[in-house]
Parts: structure tokens; C-alpha cells; sequence
């Protein structure tokens, strides 16, 4: 392969001369070649769950997946049916501004929920809802901070 390499026209043939030079690279340069590879593709995967904090109304204006910061309000009901649908589950939220509006999150009803001290949500506005794809709450302890982590099956 090498002698018809050396023997072809690299002026009409450029792919044929990047090939050439591919395969006769140190393996050293191949591998540095493949760790930048492989580094550029964790920054991008990892840059793709960057959200930032907001409240309800920045939400609705910029309409992307934001972070919420805020309390269950307790005196409105909280939708959960697990024998009509263990995934679905909907209640109130007021965010650190003091807007309320309906979260609806595709997951199961985390034990405790009612307790938590502050809920973290992550998500976006669909309309006047929240849906949310993953909940952190914090809850109550009477000896240490205890956090629970829900995340939902349903991908946005």
C-alpha cells in the first residue's frame, strides 16, 4: 500500500496524502490525539447539564431549564395516585420571589415530602406548570441535614 502511496499523484489525490501521514504518525501523537479526543467529549457532555438558578418568572421569560429554589406550600393539595399513575405527582411551590405556581414532576412521591424544609427542582415552564425532571429536597434531622435526590424517567 505504501509503494502505490509513494507512487500516486498527491496533488489530485489530498485524501490519499492525509491517509498517508494517519498511518505512518507515532503512536505517541495517536494516542495524545485520543486523549484530547476523549477530553473534548466529557467538557461537552458535561456542559449539558449547566443550569442555572432562577424563579418562576425568569422562567417563563428566557423559557430554558433552569434551576427553582423553593417551599412546598403546604395549605394547597398535592396530587399522588399511585394506583392511577406512581409517576406523576403534583403540588405547589412558592419560589424564594414569593410566586406560587403548580409543579408536575414524572417521578414517584419521595418519603417525607410533606416535611421538606426547602425543595430544589430543575426544569422548565410548560405554560403556567413547572415540569420538573429532578428534585432535591432538604429535609429536617434532628441530627444532621438529610437530602433526598429524585430523578424522573422522562428526559426534556
Amino acid at each position: 500500500m505504501l509503494k502505490v502511496l509513494r507512487e500516486s499523484n498527491f496533488k489530485t489525490a489530498p485524501n490519499v496524502l492525509f491517509l498517508h501521514k494517519f498511518l505512518t504518525m507515532k503512536k505517541s501523537h495517536l494516542l495524545a490525539i485520543g486523549i484530547v479526543a476523549v477530553a473534548i467529549f466529557i467538557l461537552i457532555s458535561a456542559s449539558k447539564d449547566v443550569t442555572t438558578y432562577s424563579n418562576f418568572t425568569q422562567a417563563a421569560k428566557n423559557g430554558e431549564r433552569v434551576k427553582l429554589i423553593g417551599h412546598l406550600v403546604k395549605d394547597r393539595p398535592v396530587q399522588y395516585d399511585p394506583k392511577k399513575d406512581p409517576n406523576y405527582l403534583a403540588f405547589y411551590l412558592k419560589d424564594e420571589a414569593g410566586d406560587v405556581r403548580q409543579v408536575i414532576l414524572h417521578a414517584s412521591k419521595p418519603q417525607d415530602f410533606e416535611r421538606s424544609e426547602s425543595i430544589v427542582l430543575t426544569g422548565e415552564m410548560r405554560g403556567d406548570n413547572f415540569e420538573a425532571s429532578d428534585m432535591l429536597l432538604k429535609c429536617p434531622s434532628k441530627y444532621k441535614d438529610q437530602e433526598i435526590y429524585v430523578r424522573s424517567e422522562k428526559k426534556s
